[in-house]
């Protein structure tokens, strides 16, 4: 990938909808160009789709949160499925560095989160965390 393309990119994170004449303008490059730039970052799988976040999307959770999980010994994989069987969890991510497992959770209220982490902490094997509140959402990939 060029700069070319990191800047197609940019643009498309920003407004995956924006007229191609406006993006190509915006690029300082033709459409022609554009498009055959974004067809090939789509067969390299640079881009692997595109999406839209609607205000149900965000309001569907009014209290959404990341909770990074510390995991003892080798119980990752046990944790990851009890955590998947949790209502309100969104989504579970295995990731290096400090945390073994980060959470996405969202409920419709402070006191249901609140006692979503409660139950998350009393898992067995689980021997710190670390939570944070998504306070506003300004763009998601």
């Amino acid at each position: 990938m060029d700069n070319l393309d990191n800047r197609i990119i940019s643009e498309l994170r920003h407004d995956a909808r924006v007229p191609l004449s406006d993006l190509a303008a915006a690029l300082n490059t033709s459409r022609t160009t554009l498009r055959a730039r974004i067809a090939r970052l789509q067969e390299r799988g640079e881009i692997v789709g595109f999406t839209v976040l609607t205000r149900a999307d965000v309001m569907r959770d009014p209290v959404r949160g990341l909770m990074m999980i510390g995991i003892e010994g080798r119980g990752t994989e046990r944790i990851t499925r009890q955590l998947s069987g949790f209502a309100e969890v969104r989504a579970v991510h295995s990731t290096n560095g400090r945390w073994d497992v980060i959470v996405e959770i969202g409920t419709e209220t402070l006191e249901a989160f609140d006692a979503v982490l409660t139950r998350i902490r009393r898992l067995d094997g689980i021997v710190a965390s670390e939570t944070n509140l998504l306070l506003k959402t300004r763009k998601a990939s």
